[in-house]
């Protein structure tokens, strides 16, 4: 297989199109009002494209699951590229995941880190953040984290952080009961080791000892007055805060151009990083709530935008689903 070609089968995995690569967007068939849309755009590092996006609806049995994900991978692409593969897999093996969802999530975030623990040789030295949110007949939300990568949920017009953000600096104390330790340099961020900003992830063997892959796991049920979700990796969240970036997307028709302008915006806000968004949104009540908002794609091109406009450097990855 060609080198284009295995690009081509890892747009489909994720509904990228073969002539844009950055962004996408679908629709639910069980609720035809919801939708989702993403962009990623790379950051100003001299390394490859480290952030990864998973968004899709999938039918199991007789249920319809949307898969939202993003991975920021850290000095690699192997294991992020990983997680997109084979997290979802895992989750969805567990015995238990309709009776009891929060339980089989965390146990497939353990077993995931375990697999790539035990293929380290062939991943590399590096590792990933995650954010995942798995929605159950457009019903039920369960998201989970580690990391610093985040899910944002706007209800009745506010934003509502679902995932916690695991910095170094907040884990301290767990940091130092393992061995290690947390380093505050002027200029910088506290790093475990003097190495990594967050304090979970997938991955990282030679700090393993140090580091949780414990996800925090919430579950949120959807209802009229949820509006939408937005995804995206720490490359959008350096440069905005959960309120600038529901805002920034309010008038907004499409999704996918929604995740484009946060990615674009957090650029503009000086972000360095490599920036994923992803936004699911729906109903018409909450079209009428957050202004003009009405395709996710569009939504996730405005967050990749107003990042972008903040300067962030990062690669950006933006989902929004609409709700």
């Amino acid at each position: 297989m060609t080198g284009r070609e295995i690009l081509h089968k890892m747009k489909e995995k994720v509904g990228l199109g073969s002539s844009d690569p950055d962004s996408g967007k679908g629709k639910s068939k069980l609720q035809k009002n919801v939708t989702h849309g993403f962009h990623l755009v790379k950051g100003k590092g001299h390394h490859a494209m480290e952030d990864y996006v998973v968004a899709q609806f999938k039918q199991v049995e007789d249920n319809e699951l949307g898969l939202f994900a993003i991975f920021d991978g850290h000095l690699s692409h192997e294991i992020p590229n990983y997680l997109r593969t084979h997290l979802f897999e895992n989750i969805l093996k567990e015995p238990d995941f309709w009776a009891e969802p929060e339980k089989a999530v965390r146990r497939a975030y353990r077993m995931t880190d375990d697999m790539i623990l035990d293929k380290a040789v062939d991943l590399g030295k590096g590792g990933s953040t995650a954010v995942t949110a798995i929605l159950i007949n457009c019903q039920k939300l369960v998201v989970a984290n580690v990391g610093d990568s985040r899910a944002v949920i706007c209800k009745n017009g506010r934003a509502k952080q679902l995932s916690v953000d695991h910095e170094a600096s907040s884990e301290k104390e767990h940091i130092e009961n393992r061995g290690g330790f947390v380093s505050k340099f002027p200029g910088d961020v506290p790093r475990v080791d003097g190495q990594l900003a967050v304090a979970r992830a997938f991955g990282d063997k030679s700090l393993k000892k140090h580091l949780s892959s414990e996800p925090h796991v919430v579950v949120e049920m959807i209802d009229d007055n949820t509006e939408f979700l937005i995804l995206a990796s720490d490359g959008l969240w350096k440069v905005m805060s959960n309120e600038e970036a529901v805002n920034a997307i309010g008038q907004i028709k499409d999704a996918r151009s929604a995740a484009k302008t946060l990615t674009e915006e957090a650029l503009n806000r000086k972000s360095t990083d490599d920036i994923s968004v992803v936004v699911v949104m729906s109903n018409e009540e909450a079209v009428n709530a957050i202004g003009q908002i009405k395709d996710a794609r569009s939504a996730a091109k405005t967050l990749t935008e107003e990042a972008l406009n903040r300067k962030s450097t990062d690669d950006i990855s933006v989902v929004v689903v609409r709700f």
